[in-house]
């Protein structure tokens, strides 16, 4: 794995079988300061991580994720929430019901491309029940959960396998 931008973009890929050596707590605030300097509508920055590194709380997002149990294994879970009466502040039912998500969206992507750019493994977990998942972190009412990243060093170097995608004449339309 390598720093640059271009390689950890096409190398990355989705880990779901971790090593159980731990993430030191200052990596981890690294990869969150990675996150949190992603765009956001008007700068309001709607969101807010939680680290989670209690057993007890990972099988409660496991089972919210319908019993993605990798998400037990990983040392680290980060869960991304967006704060859509923040942006609805300013932006009203938009920023409320979009840009929110796609500000949390972006703080996602970072933490995903940083944590690769830092040799460890990570897979952005959308398919979960949000009230569950709100039940497990006792969320607030202003907090709507997003994402579950687990993240840990990838339990085989090397063996991750190849991801296909698109040709790009096939997603993309010049409009000149």
């Amino acid at each position: 794995m390598t720093g640059d931008v271009f390689e950890v973009i096409k190398e990355r890929k989705s880990i779901r079988a971790f090593k159980s050596q731990d993430i030191p707590d200052t990596t981890v605030t690294r990869l969150l300061e990675a996150a949190s300097r992603a765009p956001s509508a008007g700068n309001l920055q709607p969101w807010k991580f939680y680290v989670v590194k209690i057993r007890e709380i990972k099988e409660k997002l496991a089972g919210a994720a319908y019993n993605q149990r990798f998400i037990i294994q990983a040392p680290v879970v980060i869960v991304v929430c967006a704060l859509p009466e923040e942006s609805a502040l300013r932006y009203g039912e938009r920023g409320r019901s979009l840009y929110c998500i796609q500000d949390t969206a972006a703080a996602v992507q970072n933490l995903l491309l940083s944590a690769w750019a830092l040799g460890i493994g990570s897979c952005w977990v959308g398919a979960f029940d949000e009230g569950a998942a709100t039940s497990a972190l006792e969320l607030s009412k202003r907090e709507r959960p997003v994402a579950i990243i687990p993240l840990g060093y990838p339990a085989e170097e090397g063996h991750f396998g190849k991801t296909s995608r698109k040709p790009l004449e096939k997603v993309v339309e010049f409009v000149r």
